[in-house]
């Protein structure tokens, strides 16, 4: 029980502390800096919605006033939508907006498919329905590809934590605060595992079309560029702004949906854990451990409520880490004084690791495609998302 416990505690603090550690390192002392300047290839975007009718109009007039010299199209592909948004497509009148409306929902992955087949631009832009990007970000973003060895860039993803509760909150602020820095230190080495889905582009020469209801697009294509021997990239100066939901239970929802993302992805592409991944460190200790670390904290607290037995110490360790836990589950329920930052901080890993352990679950049993079991309808409301955040290292 002794050796569990050591090996579990090994084990957590090797995937929350000691690996972004060793990527802190290989950056700060290993980097491999890449060249950015004047790039003016045509760029098109690619958007694929699902019921989208509140926002569409909006965003194709965003997308539409962005750099306009450098976009050459903006297709936007209605994926199955049937609230309105392809009667609202037809008669916009944007001469670069091309509309695909497909009578089917087939999913985001088989959607995009679509947009990379009728895409003419060098650079294909990813984008989502909802993220604002900053002015000249995209400029900021496409700079980076004046480095031939760069085939991907993401740009740094500003939260949103208007009107979240505490543990959303602590999801979409501390939380996500350190992956970004993890993910920054991993393109400053050598290239991230994955990119914000929302905001990312790539030499079109080098996009590969998506398994079929793949959930996790943002993995699975910077890894396949990595995969031809060039790098993924973060530019924390081409910012853009995105809210997640902001109730727990939504969170939860969305994470059930990406982590069950991981498991297909290993499924669907079996080289992403082989040698031929460059990135296959960065994708063990980053991702994969993410999704083992939950039985660990189940095997160090049962193991040291076994050993609470025999001695003072181990019943002091026990105790700590029950109270931790209730006070994580509490404070999804209610706002504890006193120690409402703490505990929301221990809420948000509590949601994080039961949201794995239910990720695998779904990856296993879901009938039918593995994308539909989450949709994203609770979102912060139009229009509360702001370009005014100041820095995008907030």
């Amino acid at each position: 029980m002794k050796a569990l416990f050591w090996i579990s505690l090994a084990v957590i603090l090797y995937t929350y502390i000691g690996y972004p550690i060793i990527m802190y390192l290989l950056a700060r002392f290993f980097p491999w800096r890449w060249r950015r300047g004047e790039f003016g290839a045509p760029v098109s975007i690619v958007m694929a919605v699902h019921n989208g009718a509140l926002r569409i109009k909006e965003q194709v007039e965003h997308l539409a006033s962005m750099e306009p010299e450098r976009v050459r199209e903006i297709i936007v592909i209605s994926d199955g939508s049937n609230d309105g948004t392809a009667e609202i497509l037809n008669q916009m009148r944007i001469p670069r907006l091309r509309a695909i409306i497909l009578t089917e929902q087939v999913g985001k992955a088989a959607a995009l498919n679509h947009g990379i087949a009728a895409s003419t631009g060098e650079i294909l832009l990813f984008i989502d329905i909802r993220p604002k990007v900053a002015p000249g970000a995209l400029s900021k973003l496409l700079s980076n590809f004046s480095d031939p060895s760069v085939g991907c860039v993401a740009g740094e993803l500003v939260l949103s934590t208007e009107g979240q509760d505490a543990a959303a909150s602590a999801v979409s602020g501390v939380y996500w605060r350190y992956e970004q820095w993890i993910r920054n230190c991993e393109a400053a080495w050598d290239s991230p595992v994955g990119v914000y889905g929302g905001f990312y582009a790539a030499r079109r020469k080098l996009v590969q079309p998506f398994p079929a209801g793949i959930i996790l697009d943002d993995m699975f294509q910077p890894l396949s560029i990595v995969r031809q021997g060039y790098r993924s990239v973060l530019d924390r100066s081409a910012i853009v702004v995105d809210a997640w939901p902001s109730k727990v239970a939504n969170e939860f929802q969305r994470k059930v949906r990406t982590l069950a993302g991981n498991y297909q992805l290993f499924a669907l592409a079996p080289w992403t854990l082989s040698l031929r991944n460059r990135a296959l460190f960065q994708l063990v200790s980053h991702k994969l451990m993410r999704l083992i670390v939950p039985y660990f904290f189940l095997a160090m607290l049962l193991s040291s409520t076994w050993l609470a037995s025999h001695s003072f110490a181990w019943q002091i360790v026990a105790l700590v880490q029950w109270m931790g836990w209730l006070m994580a589950a509490l404070a999804l329920r209610t706002r504890i004084p006193m120690i409402h930052r703490l505990a929301s901080a221990a809420s948000a890993l509590l949601v994080l690791n039961v949201a794995a352990v239910a990720g695998f679950y779904k990856f296993l049993f879901t009938r039918g495609p593995l994308w539909k079991i989450w949709s994203p309808g609770e979102r912060a409301p139009q229009g509360t998302i702001s370009l005014e955040t100041g820095s995008g290292n907030a």
